[in-house]
């Protein structure tokens, strides 16, 4: 993988969640895959530059993979950030994709930016907080020094990561429309990695 030069915002996912393909489960505080979150540790490890510094979704599934990283990395620390949470689905949180119905999805897309989902958060509010913690993360990369480290690791979400995607392109001018949306995302265990810009939102 090519990294961009500077500093870097690396988005890491999560590993496997602990719980049945096609359900809906955005903010609901389940474990990950024991085993695939020692793998993805093990491999993250091997490439994080030293002094990185690490924040995470207080969520379970990512916990499990920051406190498996900092015990083959004990010069990292990392702390939560509520902001890093996935989106909030609502009444729909545990239910299967088929279960919620494609009424209730279509619904949702038609006002992507606004709708919420279940009842619970919409886009805009989540790209909100995206939008905090985005510049928070630019201003700690542009400011620290080169002894410190100057990358920035998030231990993350898929929705999170499209947010990124999103406020990168199109800072918080404008919202998206579901065709817009970013679909690609970090498989899980995985990461991308995007420069921090210093004007990106």
């Amino acid at each position: 993988m090519t990294h961009p030069a500077g500093p870097r915002l690396w988005l890491v996912r999560h590993a496997q969640p602990c719980i049945a393909s096609g359900t809906c489960y955005g903010s609901l505080d389940i474990a990950a895959d024991a085993t695939a979150t020692h793998l993805a540790a093990t491999q993250l490890a091997q490439v994080l530059p030293t002094g990185a510094h690490v924040v995470h979704s207080p969520l379970q599934r990512c916990e499990q993979l920051v406190l498996d990283l900092l015990r083959h990395r004990p010069d990292l620390a990392s702390k939560p950030d509520a902001r890093l949470r996935e989106m909030h689905f609502g009444t729909w949180e545990g239910q299967t994709w088929d279960a919620i119905g494609h009424t209730a999805i279509d619904a949702w897309a038609q006002q992507l930016a606004h709708h919420a989902p279940g009842g619970g958060e919409p886009l805009q509010h989540m790209l909100a907080r995206v939008s905090t913690a985005l510049a928070d993360a630019q201003a700690l990369a542009h400011t620290a020094t080169h002894t410190q480290g100057r990358d920035v690791v998030w231990v993350t979400h898929a929705g999170v990561a499209r947010c990124v995607q999103w406020l990168q392109q199109h800072g918080t001018d404008r919202l998206p429309q579901a065709h817009e949306w970013p679909t690609a995302a970090p498989g899980y265990g995985q990461w991308v990695v995007f420069s921090l810009r210093a004007a990106s939102v």
